[in-house]
């Protein structure tokens, strides 16, 4: 009797173990929402795959979840709404915190701290912000930027070009048609040194930002998760391998210069 109800034992955890198994689901892929077009942080590579900072975050942050990682790519403006529809899970797309953004989404704790700076053209009189709210003058911003915030809220005299995209606004500046862009430091000290005859550069920033990762409202969980992944991945020295692998120039330029640098 005692040996009928060992292998009667033995048995169901057999049948228990192999369903177990056989109801197995491999972990719900994270989706992570970035807009693709801006280097060295999101952006794809010569195969179309995604790359840069971003990326490579994003990556890290699956694998510390134990979960496969889907990038959408999505404009920088559709970021906000498709997070709040559940079409990605959360944003990790160079997006400041600030509270306008915060009155509809959650944050992370920062990452990543920068601030608005100032691609000018040559032939411009201006050399700084305070120089920009002025009659005659042509200001250039990204649309859905904190740029394009800080200006609507700051300018009142001067004259706002609102561009889709990053190579817009920047030829603006070039052509002559706009003083000068707003935009992050980093960009445009890249977009500088690219056009070093037709630009200047004011870098160090007018107004102090921090980035951090978008997540939905309520979804506290995730957000936990996220701020224990950022903690252990700065302490493990994520974050200065990254700056190492894709902002070596840049770093050691904003180091020499006495400029923030990002991480």
């Amino acid at each position: 009797m005692i040996r009928s109800a060992v292998r009667a034992c033995s048995l169901l955890a057999l049948c228990g173990a192999l369903g177990g198994a056989s109801v197995a689901v491999a972990a719900d892929p994270l989706r992570v929402g970035m807009e693709l077009s801006y280097p060295p942080f999101e952006m794809t590579d010569p195969q179309g795959r995604p790359a840069g900072v971003s990326v490579k975050l994003a990556e890290a942050l699956g694998r510390h979840l134990g979960r496969p990682v889907v990038i959408e790519n999505v404009a920088f403006d559709g970021l906000i709404p498709a997070l709040k529809a559940r079409h990605v899970d959360c944003v990790i797309s160079s997006m400041t915190a600030t509270p306008e953004r915060a009155k509809s989404i959650a944050f992370s704790e920062p990452y990543l701290r920068t601030g608005l700076a100032l691609l000018i053209a040559t032939r411009s009189p201006v050399t700084s912000a305070d120089e920009l709210d002025a009659p005659g003058r042509v200001v250039a911003v990204k649309q859905g930027t904190t740029g394009q915030q800080w200006a609507a809220a700051t300018l009142k005299r001067a004259r706002l070009l609102v561009l889709d995209t990053e190579a817009a606004a920047v030829l603006e500046v070039l052509q002559g048609r706009a003083d000068a862009f707003i935009y992050d430091s980093m960009s445009v000290y890249t977009n500088h040194r690219k056009h070093s005859t037709k630009t200047r550069a004011a870098l160090a920033p007018f107004k102090e930002e921090s980035w951090a990762v978008g997540l939905r409202q309520g979804d506290d969980e995730l957000r936990r998760q996220v701020n224990e992944f950022l903690q252990s991945f700065r302490a493990d020295g994520g974050f200065d391998r990254l700056g190492d692998e894709f902002l070596a120039e840049q770093k050691a330029y904003f180091t020499e210069h006495g400029i923030p640098f990002y991480f």
